[in-house]
């Protein structure tokens, strides 16, 4: 007779039949392997269907547990949700800042547009979730937010280049904005175009962020008639 583990699974609680009949022991989850699984399972759905679209009855079926084992470890779908965000967020803001390293101010352009695509490459899943809309964010767990927390570190970079070039090193916080988001909202266009290669959108970001830095004007007017 079946009954439910402490994990949350349904099956014999110690042995089940190998494919030449023989009953061997069943490999139970740790706590710690079963919390990952659901964090899987949850990520993929969630990328897939959106943060409504999924339930938790569809992410324990998945997982082959009962729905009280996802409340047991997340409290519902929201608190995984969150997890899951956290952990994207923290991953791409890692890849944006681990790139940053020493060099020419326009290779440091290229570096960031790269480690923008790259994890776009390697965790479409990921991305495809940060991109949406939130519906258990606060203020630090908005797509935003962490737009916000990249331009932070670029500004640094701009101010000093800023300060060099006889510019007014206050104004490196717009700019950094400006160059993270052109970046981010390309890279939300190439998560479905995925053409032309990664390469060369670096290369055509980091052309537009480059020429336009270089020739940057120190007081830039406006032309048309509207001032104010």
């Amino acid at each position: 007779m079946d009954v439910v583990a402490s994990d949350g699974s349904i099956g014999s609680p110690e042995k089940t039949r190998t494919p030449g009949g023989r009953r061997a022991r069943r490999v139970r989850m740790t706590g710690a392997e079963r919390r990952e699984q659901l964090l899987d399972i949850g990520r993929a759905l969630f990328a897939e269907k959106g943060f409504e679209g999924t339930s938790v009855e569809e992410i324990a079926a998945k997982a082959g547990v009962s729905k009280p084992v996802v409340y047991e470890h997340f409290g519902g779908k929201e608190g995984l949700y969150a997890v899951v965000v956290d952990r994207e967020m923290r991953q791409l803001l890692d890849m944006v800042t681990g790139a940053l390293t020493a060099g020419h101010p326009r290779e440091l352009l290229e570096q960031a547009a790269f480690a923008l695509l790259d994890y776009i490459e390697r965790y479409t899943d990921g991305f495809r979730i940060l991109v949406r809309d939130s519906p258990v964010a606060q203020s630090t767990g908005t797509f935003a937010s962490l737009i916000s927390d990249i331009a932070t570190q670029v500004e640094d970079i701009l101010g000093m280049e800023f300060k060099n070039r006889g510019f007014d090193p206050k104004l490196a916080p717009l700019y950094a904005q400006a160059l993270v988001g052109m970046v981010a909202l390309t890279g939300q266009w190439w998560l479905d175009a995925r053409r032309p290669k990664k390469a060369e959108v670096a290369a055509h970001l980091v052309n537009l962020a480059w020429h336009g830095l270089d020739g940057l004007e120190q007081k830039p007017r406006l032309i048309g008639h509207r001032k104010s």
